[in-house]
C-alpha cells in the first residue's frame, strides 16, 4: 500500500462493523497487518488505538469489511507519515489527562469502548482503548466507567512524576483529567451524590474526591 490514497481518519465513523458466520473469510494477512498496526499503536501512534483495537475484534473470523477498515487505517498512516510525538519546553509541568467512550458502539452485543490519554509537555505519554466488560445504559455511564480507567492510568503516571520531581525538590503537577462530556459529568456527579442511580456505584466511588475536573 504503498502508493494508496491518504485519508484524514483512521476510521470511517458512518461505518459500523459487525461479524457474520454465513460471510465468507477474507483471503488476506489480516492477522499479521493488525499485528503490525498494534505494535506501531502501542510504540508512538496514540492516534489510531481506537481503530486498532476495533479491527481487533475480528481477529477470529476476517471478513471483507473488516479488512477494508484494516486498509483505511493504513491509508491514514499514509498521510500521515510526519507525525509524531514532540515534548514543547516549559517552565511549568504540564501534566494533563483526557478520557472518552464510544457508547453501544459494538454491534453485537452492545458494549462501550473507554478510551483515555495522558500528554506531558505537549506530547502522549500513554494511552489506551478498551472495549467495557458491561453494557452501559446511557452515555453518561460509559463515559463514568471510561473516566475511572483513564483515573487509575493517570494516579500511577502522576505518583511516578512526584517522585522523580522530588529528586530536584520540585512540586508535582496537578493531576487534571478531562472527560468527553462535561455536562454528562456533572449531572452524572449530582446524582451520585443523592443515590439515585446504582448501575455504576463502584466506579462512582472511585470517582469521587479523586480529581478535578476541567471545563
Amino acid at each position: 500500500m504503498d502508493e494508496c490514497k491518504a485519508v484524514v481518519s483512521p476510521v470511517d465513523i458512518s461505518t459500523r462493523l459487525s461479524s457474520s458466520d454465513a460471510a465468507t473469510k477474507v483471503n488476506a494477512p489480516f492477522r499479521e497487518a493488525v499485528g503490525a498496526l498494534m505494535h506501531l499503536m502501542t510504540a508512538t501512534r496514540p492516534d489510531i488505538a481506537y481503530a486498532v483495537g476495533y479491527v481487533s475484534r475480528f481477529m477470529e473470523n476476517p471478513q471483507e469489511e473488516h479488512w477494508v477498515a484494516v486498509k483505511r487505517i493504513f491509508r491514514y498512516l499514509q498521510g500521515t507519515k510526519t507525525h509524531g510525538i514532540c515534548f514543547k519546553p516549559g517552565n511549568k509541568i504540564d501534566f494533563r489527562g483526557y478520557s472518552d467512550a464510544d457508547w453501544a458502539g459494538d454491534l453485537a452485543d452492545r458494549k462501550s469502548t473507554s478510551g483515555y490519554t495522558f500528554m506531558l509537555m505537549g506530547a502522549p505519554v500513554s494511552w489506551g482503548s478498551k472495549k467495557q466488560s458491561s453494557v452501559s445504559l446511557s452515555t453518561s455511564e460509559a463515559e463514568y466507567i471510561a473516566l475511572s480507567l483513564a483515573i487509575q492510568e493517570g494516579k500511577w503516571i502522576h505518583r511516578l512524576l512526584c517522585e522523580i520531581l522530588a529528586a530536584t525538590n520540585e512540586a508535582g503537577p496537578e493531576l487534571k483529567i478531562r472527560d468527553g462530556r462535561y455536562g454528562s459529568w456533572t449531572r452524572s456527579l449530582y446524582e451520585a451524590e443523592g443515590g439515585t442511580s446504582q448501575t455504576v456505584g463502584p466506579e462512582r466511588r472511585h470517582l469521587r474526591g479523586r480529581m478535578k475536573i476541567r471545563k
